[in-house]
């Protein structure tokens, strides 16, 4: 193909600059659409979908089950360890801090995929309960779940 692109000058230009912009555009769409369904609901976070790219704290089911991130002392300073977690995070955004409630995108490092995670600080039971899942895709091969793992071991070390 090289060389029939070759003998056409301008034409092997086109189709380099075309396959560029193509895949950049498709690395930019990766972000996808911020969801509308987020937030406190009932008390909880809404559950995870039936796919595999999503853990949740207060799940039912055992494939999206992931333990709290427990915490001592009062909510707010357990806020302020979790923020400062998140923001030495890389490639992070808070969305929305709304009391004992946040909302964060997570971006990955290669696409620019986006994880929408909320974060619920249950002052009584002192536990940090989350959700955290992919906006786009079916699988995540674990990353939801690797990440979460690593931010608790963060908020524990601070």
């Amino acid at each position: 193909m090289f060389l029939i692109l070759q003998n056409y000058g301008n034409m092997r230009k086109y189709v380099l600059y075309s396959l560029l912009g193509g895949t950049l555009f498709m690395l930019s769409s990766c972000a996808g659409t911020r969801p509308t369904n987020l937030g406190i609901q009932n008390g909880q976070l809404i559950d995870c979908p039936n796919s595999p790219n999503c853990v949740n704290t207060l799940s039912d089911t055992k494939k999206a089950k992931i333990e709290a991130i427990a915490f001592e002392g009062d909510w707010q300073s357990a806020k302020q360890k979790l923020v400062k977690v998140i923001e030495d995070y890389p490639r992070t955004t808070i969305v929305k801090d709304d009391g004992k409630y946040l909302y964060v995108e997570f971006k990955t490092g290669m696409g620019g995929f986006v994880d929408d995670v909320e974060f619920i600080l249950d002052d009584q039971a002192k536990q940090i309960h989350f959700r955290s899942a992919s906006r786009l895709g079916y699988s995540d091969v674990g990353a939801n779940r690797r990440r979460m793992e690593k931010v608790r071991k963060l908020f524990v070390g601070k």
